[in-house]
């Protein structure tokens, strides 16, 4: 556990641009307000639901979208887990714990990363887990 929020709170989903179309329902707003910086909540696609029901809530999601050119870490991280696991979304949210600021420093994503029930913590190229879980 990370978040500890409540059940009307949900997390969003992040997937490359090219394909949200295939999760998602974008609607012609998508246009005007880019799902790039999640202004818009957007139905899940029938059938899609199970697949990235971690990551929507009674089927819609605040869908953001990434691209290459605009972030090529995230959009390589979403693009490999879509190759590892044939679902290509991710789940997304701000990383702070509940009551605390948004990480904005390595010394704070570590002390973050050290009080929740994250797994891993990516910092740039450096990879980060808990003592004994990985070794």
């Amino acid at each position: 556990k990370v978040k500890f929020r409540e059940l009307f709170r949900p997390f969003a989903p992040v997937v490359s641009e090219a394909d949200a179309p295939r999760y998602f329902a974008l609607g012609r707003a998508a246009g005007q307000y880019p799902q790039r910086f999640m202004l818009m909540v957007s139905p899940t696609l029938p059938g899609r639901e199970a697949e990235i029901q971690a990551t929507s809530h009674m089927g819609t999601g605040r869908l953001q979208t990434v691209r290459r050119e605009w972030n090529p870490l995230y959009f390589d991280l979403v693009a490999g887990f879509g190759q590892a696991t044939g679902t290509p979304v991710l789940l997304n949210t701000s990383f702070n714990l509940r009551g605390e600021p948004i990480v904005a420093t390595p010394a704070q994503a570590v002390r973050t990363f050290v009080h929740s029930g994250l797994d891993l913590l990516v910092l740039n190229q450096t990879l980060v887990w808990k003592e004994g879980r990985y070794a």
